[in-house]
């Protein structure tokens, strides 16, 4: 994040939620809430109570469980975040990434949570790619949201993408992402598209 953004009043609006989390304490290598708070979180001026990390002294299912319950009480996101009625939440905006086996979030290939229709918040005990316990979102907030946008970037994305892109559904994660009255966009760069034929 550079200048003129940095400086951009609008950060006090954001309230950020992570779509995975490894269940890993937050100042640990692994933890995306680490990543994310060395190269965006010092930088802009998001308050601290609008930047919603896990208690990753919970075990799995406790801390999914807290999770989603914050997320409810979140007071911060406006009246049509969250609705009386208790629908899926809305998200404005969910940043995603893909794995090279077509994985996003912590929802992988084959995996009995591709199915979860009902939680908004699950965890995982047995990711094949390390660590195994984590949290994540479900398909279903993912797909109730406003905009999804993927980020995928060099040569190794290349097979994945031409498979999501091209070929008939094969229930990959990263291409059952479909918001239901939402945009769906990616961004990716030139190596990443390489096999892709409208480029």
């Amino acid at each position: 994040v550079q200048e003129p953004f940095i400086s951009d009043p609008m950060w006090k609006h954001w309230n950020v939620f992570f779509a995975d989390e490894r269940c890993v304490p937050l100042d640990h290598e692994d933890s995306n809430y680490k990543l994310a708070k060395e190269v965006f979180f010092d930088r802009v001026a998001i308050p601290a109570d609008q930047i919603f990390a896990i208690d990753a002294s919970l075990s799995p299912d406790q801390c999914a469980n807290e999770y989603y319950q914050r997320m409810v009480k979140a007071t911060t996101c406006g009246s049509d975040f969250v609705r009386e009625d208790g629908a899926m939440p809305v998200f404005d905006l969910i940043l995603l990434g893909m794995g090279p086996d077509g994985h996003t979030a912590s929802l992988f290939p084959g995996h009995k949570l591709l199915s979860e229709a009902d939680r908004w918040v699950a965890e995982i005990l047995d990711s094949p790619k390390p660590p195994p316990s984590r949290i994540t979102l479900t398909l279903a907030v993912l797909n109730g949201a406003r905009r999804v946008a993927f980020l995928a970037a060099g040569a190794g994305k290349q097979d994945m993408l031409e498979l999501i892109h091209e070929k008939p559904p094969s229930g990959l994660p990263s291409q059952m992402v479909n918001p239901v009255s939402g945009n769906l966009v990616w961004f990716i760069d030139e190596a990443a598209g390489a096999k892709l034929s409208n480029q």
